[in-house]
């Protein structure tokens, strides 16, 4: 996966996971878009996975990073949007198959769920995998269309 710029967003429950993930963006040179939240206060989840389907849909990101306290709501907001292929990830295996079969293009975590150590190393190998296209292409194909 190229290394544009990543969007990165959470709701209050993931924001100290979002700040400990940006932090290992910046220290790597990734350009980091943050779309919020910036503090522990509480807000809605579905505002920060809709500002990431605008960010990707407005080409400012091509990739993205959610979390929110499960992990569930936000990626489930952000699906609602066709430009949008977020991935709820908790190990290793799953970030790198969200992104080889599923071409991915958000990764999100629960930052109640997953520890700091982990969900760093999902992240290096999510935007570290190219999506392996073939057979699966057809089918990532039709994620972006109607029932």
């Amino acid at each position: 996966m190229s290394q544009r710029a990543v969007a990165i967003a959470c709701d209050h429950a993931g924001f100290q996971l979002k700040s400990k993930l940006k932090e290992q963006l910046v220290t790597k040179g990734i350009e980091v878009i943050d779309l919020g939240t910036d503090s522990e206060d509480s807000v809605d989840y579905p505002d920060f996975g809709f500002a990431m389907a605008k960010a990707l849909s407005d080409d400012r990101a091509e990739t993205g990073v959610l979390v929110c306290g499960s992990g569930i709501g936000i990626s489930m907001a952000a699906n609602r949007h066709p430009d949008v292929r977020a991935a709820l990830v908790h190990d290793a295996l799953g970030a790198r198959m969200s992104r080889l079969h599923n071409d991915a293009n958000v990764i999100c975590f629960g930052g109640r769920m997953i520890g700091e150590e982990v969900a760093m190393d999902c992240l290096n190998i999510f935007l570290e995998t190219d999506f392996e296209g073939g057979r699966h292409a057809r089918r990532v194909g039709k994620l972006g269309q109607p029932g």
